[in-house]
């Protein structure tokens, strides 16, 4: 029988392509893919991708800023149930003032990673006592669970948080002091305190200034927020002792800049001319600061003059960076923030409390400034 070559051909050629085929699929014996499995492993995705997003905010914080967390939370230790939607209120100073506007961002980034509903609102100004009292009157009307206030000075909140008390709503304290003597007298009462240690923020600040000076001294400078405000006189004392402590420094003015700019910035205008050799000028906040390192430039007299502030701002951090302030004392308004919402969520839910929780301190100079890269 002659053989049909052309036919053998086409038939080895089928064969060989069934075979790769076979060889692409399953191997024999082995179970189909269960619809189950594919659902399994997506859930397992999500749930992974979420906890990234829930993590995402806290695995880039700056190392300071980290340590300064974890001294909080041991301060704060056994934490509150969190996710429980409490309503929480937050009253600040204002947000004409940077660092308060940051203050604000804080507050509410914590609530969402902390589960709760957080309403932050200020008065227009940093010296409009009457309209951060309305603000509070009208929100203790709406029966929030707790409410964080930082007054603009000692006495003006308390008639709101004497009727806070009254309606059963928890009253923190966040920052500048609340006078409790004056709310005991209208029969008011705090249910807990956060904030930093104002007197340590200014010594931090002169004693760094001190050490700048060396053997030679100076004349200084300290430019105070209001008078009255609990920031404004605790750091202006803490500097004024460690100056006064020191043979070699001379304080020549102490004077109010209302934590203003234009304030500030003409203030420094008057010192520097009636002290054209002034040394060093520490201003009770980096929008002071700012101000008298933009007027000593304006009269030919920033070089060799050490000018410092406190709150590390934004603009304070790249003002250091360039060589336009010295340095700053800083505290991290992320986790500020996130432990005053933590210590109301203690207090309403019934835990004990420590009597006051203090937010550690770091002194940020032209030397380590590239230690706060990523500072919130």
């Amino acid at each position: 029988m002659k053989v049909k070559w052309k036919e053998v051909l086409a038939l080895l050629l089928l064969v060989m392509m069934a075979a790769a085929a076979a060889g692409c699929g399953a191997p024999a014996g082995a179970p189909a893919e269960d619809p189950g499995d594919q659902e399994a492993t997506t859930e397992i995705e999500a749930e992974k991708e979420a906890e990234d997003k829930d993590t995402a905010g806290t695995d880039d914080m700056n190392p300071r800023a980290r340590e300064m967390e974890q001294a909080l939370m041991e301060q704060l230790a056994p934490p509150p149930e969190l996710k429980g939607g409490e309503n929480i209120g937050v009253l600040i100073i204002t947000l004409a003032n940077p660092f308060w506007v940051s203050m604000k961002e804080g507050y509410e980034l914590a609530g969402d990673e902390l589960g709760i509903d957080v309403t932050v609102m200020a008065a227009p100004t940093e010296g409009d006592t009457k309209s951060q009292l309305e603000t509070l009157d009208s929100m203790v009307a709406r029966d929030y669970d707790a409410i964080v206030a930082s007054p603009i000075e000692p006495y003006n909140l308390v008639p709101g948080i004497a009727k806070a008390n009254e309606k059963g709503i928890k009253v923190i304290n966040l920052g500048p002091p609340i006078s409790v003597e004056a709310l005991e007298e209208a029969g008011g009462w705090l249910d807990g305190r956060i904030t930093v240690d104002f007197e340590e923020q200014g010594a931090m600040a002169a004693e760094h200034i001190v050490e700048k000076l060396g053997e030679k001294g100076g004349k200084v400078a300290i430019i105070q927020g209001i008078l009255g405000a609990g920031q404004s006189e605790g750091r202006t004392a803490g500097a004024r002792n460690v100056f006064e402590a020191a043979d070699n420094v001379d304080i020549v003015s102490i004077q109010p800049g209302n934590w203003d700019r234009n304030t500030a910035y003409n203030v420094a205008s008057n010192i520097v001319q009636a002290h054209p050799n002034i040394s060093a000028l520490f201003a009770c906040n980096d929008v002071m600061a700012l101000a008298a390192a933009d007027a000593l430039e304006a009269a030919g007299k920033r070089e060799g003059v050490i000018i410092m502030g406190v709150d590390f701002i934004p603009e304070a951090h790249e003002a250091i960076k360039e060589g336009k302030l010295d340095g700053s004392v800083a505290y991290s308004i992320r986790v500020y923030s996130k432990a005053a919402l933590i210590l109301a969520l203690k207090v309403v839910q019934g835990h004990d409390i420590p009597d006051k929780v203090f937010s550690p301190l770091a002194l940020v100079s032209r030397e380590n400034v590239a230690e706060f890269e990523g500072w919130e």
